[in-house]
This record gives C-alpha cells, structure tokens and sequence, in this order.
C-alpha cells in the first residue's frame, strides 16, 4: 500500500479542518462584536439580528458536521479530482472550486451512480474513513478498467464500505448514509420536489434514511423557497423523532421542524392512550360532517335555553327568550327573530366564530327596533316618537348591554377547538351508540387521535382576531403619524437625512412618504421558519415528508393536507407493516380524495439492515396470511438463525435471553405487547413500563408500535401470538445481529415448526 496516498489524504483533513476553525473563529466573532454593538436604531437592529441569525446558523451547521466531515474523492479522467463531504467548504471567500463538495452538489452525483459500465468520467472513486480528524482507512474502487495504476487500496469487494458501516453496533441514533447512499436512493433523493413521490419498501431498505436525506438535498437545491416555508418531517412517535434528530444537523441542516402526530397543533403534547376501537372512530373522515353537525347544534334557537339566562332552570315556555334590561325591563328575543338572525349568520359561509359578529348585529338590531317601538309608539296612533338619532342611542346601548351579550353568548357562543372536543367526548352526538360508547371520556390527557379532531374544530370555528387586527392598525397609524412629523422636520431643514435600508443616505422628502418610512421602522419576525411553524397552525410548509405514512388515519391526513396546499410531499412507508387500527394502509386511499391519480411511486427493494435469516422468518409470518408476499432483498447473511425458545416463566426467561444477549457495544430492544409491559419491566434494570425509552441505554422495552423506524443490534421478541400479524412483521425485522423469541404457549402461524 501506497503511504504516500494515506499520508495525502491525512494532511488534507488536517488543513480541511483548519478551515474549519477559521471559519468557527470568524462566525464566532462576528456574533460576539454585533451584540456587543447593540444599537438604538430599527436599521441597526434588523442588521445585527441578521448577521447573528446567519453566522449562529453557520456556526451549528459547522458544528454539526464536525465527525466524518470529508468521506470520499472523486478522480476523473481528465484529471481533475474533488474530496465530498456534509457540506461545502472554500478555501477562502474569493475561491470559486471548494475545498470540500457538499455531498447533494451535481457535480458530486458520480460519487453515488458511477460503476465500471458507465463510469461518469471517473477513473477512481475513493471512501475515506475518519475517526475524530484522523484519517484511519482508505478503500479505492477502479471505474476505468484501462487506467493501470493502482494504490494497494483497491479492494475486491465494491460492498465493503457499505457492509462496514451496516455491521457497525447501533447507539440508539441514527447515523445518515451520506457516505453509503445507493443508486436507486439517490435518484429518490434527488427526484423533483413538486408533486406527491411515495416512497415505498419493505424492512430495512432505507427508507426513513433516504427521506431525511432527500430533505437536506431538496433545502440544498431549493433554499430560497423552503427556507422562507419551511420543512415539515411527520415521525411515528417521540422517540422515533429522537432517534433521527441527529441525522439533518449532521448533514449541515438545522431548520426543519419534526413533530409526531400528537404534535401538530400548537400548544398540544398529546401522550395520552385511547381505549382500544377508539383510534379508529375518531380517525375516519366521516368525522368532519360528525365535528360540522357538532357546531351547528351550538348555534341554538331560544326555545331549546334556560329562561333568564341562567337565572331559572326552567324551559321556555314559548319560543321566546327573555332578556332582562336594567334601564327598559324586559326585551323579548322570538324564535323568529334568532332564526333571522343565524340564517343572517350562516349566509356569510364564514368559521363560526368569525360569523358571530353578524349574529350579534342581527340579535341588536332586532331588538333596538322592539325597544323603539315600546318607547316610540304613538297614544294616537301616528308615526314613532322618536327619531334617527334617538334609535341609534337605544341601539347603542342595547350593544354594551352586558345583558345582551350574555344572551348572544348563549343563543352563539365564542368556543375554543379545546372546548369544542371537550364537549364532544364527552356527549358524542351523531355518532351511533357502539362508536359513541368507544370514544366517550371525561377529562384525561389529549391523545394523538384526538389532534385532528381539533385541527378540524380550529378550521370549523375559525379565529375572531378583529380585536388585534383593531390593535395593530392603531399601532401602525400612530407609526405613519410618527413617521410624517418626522419627514415634516425633514422638510423644514435641508442637512436633515437618515439612512435607508439600503445603508444609503438620502434626503427623506425626495424618496419616501410616511407609510414606507413606518414598514420600515416595523421591528421584524427573526425566528426561523421552524420555529415561526411550529407555533403558527394555519403555516404553509414548503415541503412535507411523512414516515410510516400507512398509520395515519383518514382525519390525520385532512389535517396534513392543510399543512401543505402545494402538495409538495414525500411520504414514506410500507403497507404491509400497517399496525395502527386507524391506519389508511393503501395509498390511493391516502391520496385520491386530495390529488387523485396524480401522484409517482418509487419501491426500495434492497433490505440493508435485516440478514436473510430473519428475513425469511419474518417473511413466513406475513405468507401465512397473506400468500405469495415477498419481502425485500437482504444484501447480507450472517449465518445465525434466529432463536425460538418456549419457556414457563415468560418474564424470568426474557431476562436470561437478555443477560446472555446484551452486546458489549451496541443496543438490545425487548419487543412485546404493552399489556405485558409492567411485568418485564421489574426484570430489566433501567427499565419503566409506559415511560418515553431512552434508546441510547443498552436496553429498551418497546411494544411493536414504538418500535417502528428503529433497529437495534439484538432483538427479543416475547409472546410473538399475542401480536398482530403485521405487528409482529415490524418486531421480527428491527435486527441487525441477533434475534431470539420467547413465548410460553402457542406460537402463530408462520413462526410454528
């Protein structure tokens, strides 16, 4: 072997990282000096918030990029040669050809589709392996067959990088797959971010890797539009987001927002379980017309309220409702008259809290007339006493009167989604009786099916914010005001200038009136798009990325929808590991009622994680009950087959399976059905049965649900029949080494024998 070729590449990661440093210095700085700076002035502090926004993002992505910076070096024939790495780096401001070639660059694409056949100009392609910024191996792959000149790192096996890196011992985190990234995922990664792509594989193809890796390529090649809307990544569960987190920052992206279901509509942690059935009813898309019914019973008439406005239980004898006034006794609000009113109301088409102004005007009107008739009628029987200016003091005081409003908070109540599905679980109309007994509660934690049903409450009641729009027109108005005395100083002395956003200094009364001169002054919104998302429910994400996308229900889905209206959106799943009861499962069912038949699909059909033992195992279970299934193809074998033992204390054998079984480096998941939870648990140290699992601990207890997305290097599966044919898919194929089952009584078809 050619130490020469080793040394080269060592001192090229020396000075690589030396940039690195440099440029680490100069973003640290540059923040430092601007807070320092501070400064009075808007322009002065848009300014400094940009630059410290920009160098802290350079900063993290630098940071983040730190292990494994640069992976490989492209020869071609030509002669020239480029290192790839995470992210692109200069070697100084005014040099044009990188130091190192971001990975997603075009000019990078032979690194992953280049072979013998069609060598994409290359002669060589080099994997180099890093520990720290320490070069510690090299592996060279020959692609012109002509060129005799060899390094002594050639190797034999064009796999080997890929087959290191996927025996590698887990550590509870993601790594990405920048340096391994295969031909049919990078034609996924880079494919057109317009459009619905559904990205589709069995066990281990890469999927949630490929993308994770298509977001950072598609904010690579589409910044200017996803970083102003953002990126939204949908994962399984919690610990699923925790497990990929990692993966964008190391690829030099920090500005994506990952949610799980339970987290999609702002202000709302939803950890709390539904009884089993629930799921499904709530997450059926017959539930909008369910939540629509729901809001029109809450724009009642006055013969369906208490008389008095709370102050007596007793029903309204006749359609009318009484409305005690201090000043003028009793006003009387007819059916009529309510109904007038809520079809006034409805014809608007508008949410139902936005139309409740045109309700309140309704009822105020109608009963300012009553009023000027009682006060105005004529002993003689002429025309009203009482004039234009007269009926509209009544009508004034009829609108502040606080006995008014409380009746029109009655017959058209302000509601909150919250207060809406509140009262729904809790008296589930319009549903029938078996659906209602399922999803009726009292109190609790919000689940994640319940997250859609708000998200649908929020669009049906809308969000009266006439009173801060009010508010912020008033700040504006006296900003304008503010901003024409000072252009009307600015007249009266010739010396007088100030600066533009353009840091250029001109007479103000030549260029700018003051409605520019108050946007200008406005103080502006410096959160990132992630960050500015993630509290805003109405926010238009540029792109969508969905993995598992098979579990999401009907309900689940119009929500996302709304999230996305480009329908730029990647979604990422397998059918046949469906285990959600609320679960769509198929794509047309996902996806026609929303782009119809105008949607692509890709199938990864390469099982990198599961050795072919396993795999077969776990294909045997799903053949059972559905013949003629075929798994996808694992690139590897390990030679062990799985165990399958039978055992009378289930819990005690578990332990001894994991005692036996827990690797010196790397992570071992127990899988089973949460009923069985609390009993394992007292026989895994470090364990808790319903707690979020630290998947960095060397043993984590998970049912199938939770262990969707993640692998592990030694799984046990316990009491394989108390689970879902599907559901036991998913435990049986989330191995990379080893695999045992335990279980004390029968075992399910497939697994038997």
């Amino acid at each position: 072997m050619s130490n020469s070729e080793f040394q080269g590449e060592q001192q090229f990661v020396t000075r690589l990282y030396a940039r690195v440093e440099t440029l680490r210095d100069q973003a640290e700085r540059a923040v430092s000096e601007a807070l320092a700076q501070g400064g009075s002035g808007f322009q002065a502090r848009l300014e400094r918030d940009v630059l410290v926004a920009e160098q802290s993002g350079l900063l993290s992505a630098l940071n983040s990029a730190e292990q494994g910076l640069c992976f490989g070096r492209l020869d071609f024939s030509d002669g020239r040669h480029h290192h790839i790495g995470r992210v692109g780096i200069r070697e100084d401001d005014s040099e044009r050809t990188p130091l190192v070639l971001d990975w997603r660059a075009e000019t990078a694409r032979p690194f992953y589709l280049a072979t013998g056949h069609v060598p994409m100009g290359l002669r060589r392609r080099r994997h180099i392996t890093t520990r720290d910024r320490q070069v510690t191996a090299l592996h060279d792959e020959i692609l012109d067959l002509a060129d005799t000149e060899r390094t002594g790192y050639e190797g034999a096996d064009a796999d080997a990088v890929l087959l290191a890196a996927l025996d590698a011992a887990r550590t509870g985190r993601m790594h990405d797959i920048v340096r391994t990234i295969q031909a049919e995922q990078d034609r996924v990664i880079r494919s057109p971010h317009r459009g619905v792509l559904v990205v589709e594989g069995g066990p281990g193809t890469g999927k949630t890797a490929v993308a994770l890796h298509r977001a950072a390529y598609l904010l690579y090649a589409h910044r200017d539009l996803l970083a102003r809307r953002g990126v939204l990544i949908v994962g399984p569960n919690p610990a699923f987001l925790g497990y990929i987190g990692e993966v964008l920052p190391s690829l030099g992206e920090t500005g994506v927002l990952l949610a799980a279901p339970g987290d999609l509509f702002p202000g709302i942690h939803a950890t709390g379980t539904d009884r089993p059935g629930a799921a499904a009813v709530k997450g059926r898309a017959a539930m909008a017309e369910v939540l629509a019914q729901v809001v029109r019973d809450r724009q009642t008439l006055p013969e369906e309220l208490p008389a008095g406005i709370g102050e007596d239980d007793e029903r309204v004898p006749e359609p009318a409702l009484e409305i005690d006034h201090d000043d003028y006794g009793t006003l009387l609000l007819d059916r009529t008259m309510a109904h007038a009113a809520r079809d006034r109301a409805r014809a608007t088409g508008l949410p139902h809290n936005l139309a409740r102004p045109y309700f309140a005007f309704a009822v105020i009107d109608a009963l300012t007339a009553q009023l000027a008739d009682r006060l105005g009628a004529d002993p003689y029987g002429g025309p009203s006493l009482l004039g234009p200016d007269d009926v509209a003091l009544l009508g004034k005081e009829i609108a502040t009167s606080a006995t008014v409003h409380a009746a029109i908070d009655t017959l058209w109540p302000h509601l909150t989604p919250q207060q809406l599905i509140t009262g729904f679980l809790a008296d589930p109309t319009h549903l029938p009786e078996e659906d209602a007994a399922l999803v009726r509660r009292t109190g609790g934690e919000w689940t994640p099916a319940d997250v859609p049903l708000l998200d649908e409450a929020a669009e049906l009641l809308g969000v009266d914010d006439s009173a801060e729009r009010a508010e912020a027109e008033r700040d504006r108005l006296e900003r304008v005001a503010y901003a024409q005395g000072v252009l009307d100083l600015s007249q009266g002395s010739d010396s007088y200038e100030f600066e533009d956003a353009e840091n250029e200094y001109l007479a103000a009364h030549d260029v700018i009136d003051a409605e520019r001169m108050a946007e200008r002054h406005e103080e502006a919104d410096h959160r990132t798009a992630a960050e500015r998302a993630a509290a805003d429910r109405t926010w238009a994400f540029g792109h969508v990325i969905v993995d598992e996308a098979q579990e999401l229900s009907e309900m689940a889905w119009r929500l996302l929808m709304r999230r996305c209206p480009t329908r730029s959106m990647t979604l990422v799943g397998d059918p046949a590991q469906t285990g959600d009861e609320a679960g769509c499962g198929a794509w047309e069912q996902i996806l026609e009622p929303y782009v119809g038949s105008r949607w692509d699909r890709v199938r990864l059909e390469v099982n990198y994680r599961t050795p072919a033992e396993m795999m077969e195992l776990a294909a045997a279970v799903l053949r059972a009950h559905r013949p003629g299934f075929e798994p996808p193809r694992s690139v590897r074998s390990t030679g062990v087959r799985p165990r399958v033992r039978e055992a009378r204390d289930l819990a005690a054998a578990v332990a001894e399976e994991v005692r036996a079984a827990t690797p010196a480096e790397g992570r071992l998941a127990v899988i089973a059905p949460r009923s069985l939870h609390p009993e394992l648990a007292e026989f895994l140290p470090g364990t808790r049965a319903g707690e979020e699992p630290d998947l960095t601990r060397p043993v984590v207890l998970l049912d199938p649900r939770g262990a969707k997305g993640l692998e592990f290097d030694t799984v046990i599966v316990a009491e394989p029949a108390d689970l879902r044919p599907s559901d036991l898919y998913v435990s049986l194929t989330r191995a990379t080494q080893h695999l045992a089952v335990v279980h004390t009584g029968r075992l399910p078809e497939g697994l038997a024998g």
